[in-house]
C-alpha cells in the first residue's frame, strides 16, 4: 500500500517513487576525507603516460591577472570534490585547471576521488543519467552540498558539437572560442565563483562567522 500525502483538503498526493534519500553532509566529509589531493591523486591512479599528459595540459593552463585576483578575494573555506578517472580524456583537459585555481586560493580545498572507486557516491553525480567525469562537487565548509557541475563546460561542448554533429547543429549566435583553453578555464571559473558567492550570501554562514 503507497501511503499518501495531503497538501490541501481532499487532494491527497501521491509521493514520488524513487525519490530516495541524497547523501547527508557527514557522507560528503567522510567522501572528502578519503578522497586526494590532485598529485596524490595522480601518483594513486594514473600511470606513467597518464601522468605526462595530465602535467603537459597543466603547462599549457594560464590564468590572467584578473582570474588569479578573483581567486584571490574568495573568503570561504569551500571543499570542492572532483570524481574523476585518471584515463579519461575529458579529466585530463579538464582537472589541472582546477589545480591552478587551488594553488591561487587559499580558499579552495580542492580532493580528488576515483569515479570506479567510490560508487556510492559517484552515484549521485551522474550527468544526464550517466556516470560521466570529471564532476566538480562543490560543498560549504559544513559539507553541504552547494551544486555539483560537469562533465564538459559550454565551450567544450560547442567544440563537441560542431565536430559530431555539424555545423547546421551549431547555435550560430557564439562562435567556437579561438582558444579552448581560455575558454574552458573561463567557464569553470564561472561556477566556482558562482560557489563562492553562494556561500559568501548564506545567511546560515554570515550568522555563523558575523559577517
Amino acid at each position: 500500500m503507497v501511503e499518501t500525502v495531503v497538501h490541501a483538503p481532499g487532494k491527497p498526493v501521491v509521493p514520488i517513487a524513487g525519490a530516495g534519500v541524497p547523501p547527508t553532509p557527514e557522507a560528503w566529509e567522510a567522501a572528502c576525507a578519503v578522497a586526494l589531493p590532485y598529485r596524490a591523486f595522480l601518483e594513486r591512479h594514473a600511470n606513467p603516460d597518464q601522468t605526462s599528459r595530465w602535467d603537459a595540459f597543466h603547462s599549457q593552463v594560464t590564468l590572467t591577472v584578473a582570474q588569479q585576483s578573483l581567486l584571490a578575494g574568495f573568503t570561504r573555506r569551500m571543499p570542492v570534490l572532483v570524481l574523476a578517472g585518471a584515463w579519461c580524456g575529458d579529466c585530463v583537459n579538464q582537472c589541472p585547471i582546477f589545480a591552478h585555481f587551488a594553488a591561487v586560493s587559499q580558499s579552495i580545498d580542492l580532493r580528488f576521488i576515483d569515479r570506479d572507486a567510490r560508487p556510492e557516491i559517484a552515484a549521485h553525480l551522474k550527468v544526464c543519467g550517466g556516470q560521466r567525469v570529471p564532476v566538480a562537487a562543490f560543498l560549504s565548509e559544513d559539507f553541504q552540498l552547494i551544486a555539483f557541475h560537469g562533465d564538459k563546460t559550454l565551450a567544450a561542448y560547442r567544440l563537441a558539437a560542431a565536430a559530431q554533429l555539424g555545423e547546421s547543429c551549431a547555435s550560430g549566435a557564439v562562435p567556437l572560442p579561438t582558444s579552448v583553453i581560455a575558454a574552458v578555464t573561463s567557464d569553470w571559473l564561472d561556477q566556482f565563483e558562482r560557489a563562492q558567492i553562494i556561500l559568501r550570501l548564506s545567511g546560515r554562514l554570515r550568522q555563523l562567522h558575523g559577517d
